[in-house]
């Protein structure tokens, strides 16, 4: 069965490069680094879409083109069953993780995620496998200094990096590339372990 790695983000020029799209940035990373041919919009699911191969082993890469929390009704054109989503991959942005960090987990709650929130709800599973890329700023203890207030959030995860963020940002996205390449060959365990050590 072919792995189906979706990068969540908002659709748009103005999104590009936020951190909210972290995820998506990391398939795109996926799809030069494994040299997928280039995506394509599908109507049907309403995402870019690209077919190839990760670490040898057969992959569709998807970036949904709806808004971050509609992103289920693009998965869902995807993974038909919960069978079918054992072998999804989601990547996504953090607020509960600081910049630079990489966490991998599996059938977890959405931690308040939207985009994640709407994909449970589209394929009516939540055992699937995620890679959770911090955006916040690092607080004490490797902790993530979090945002408060909704007002404060949104414009926080629509912000761009700054240049400060880029190479923590970079050396995350070569982790959730590398991860993900993991998860393919070997399996969730394997990339769970790569992933969550720091």
């Amino acid at each position: 069965m072919a792995f189906v790695i979706v990068g969540l983000g908002n659709p748009g020029k103005e999104y590009e490069k936020t951190r909210h799209n972290a995820g998506r940035s990391a398939v795109e990373l996926v799809a030069k680094d494994e040299s997928f041919d280039e995506f394509v919009f599908n109507k049907t699911s309403n995402a870019l879409v690209a077919k190839g191969a990760v670490a040898g082993e057969k992959a569709t890469l998807v970036l949904p083109e709806t808004m971050m929390n509609l992103s289920g009704k693009a998965v869902a054109a995807f993974v038909k069953s919960p069978r079918a989503a054992k072998n999804l991959l989601v990547i996504h942005d953090d607020l509960d993780l600081p910049l630079g960090t990489v966490k991998m987990v599996f059938g977890r709650g959405s931690g308040g995620h939207k985009g994640v929130e709407s994909i449970m709800r589209a394929i009516k599973t939540k055992e699937f496998a995620r890679i959770r890329i911090g955006i916040s700023a690092a607080g004490k203890r490797h902790q993530a200094k979090k945002v408060s207030g909704e007002e404060k959030v949104i414009k926080h995860v629509i912000g761009k990096f700054k240049p400060a963020e880029e190479a923590a940002l970079k050396k995350a996205l070569k982790k959730s590339v590398e991860a993900t390449q993991l998860f393919a060959a070997e399996g969730i365990e394997a990339a769970t372990m790569f992933a969550n050590t720091r």
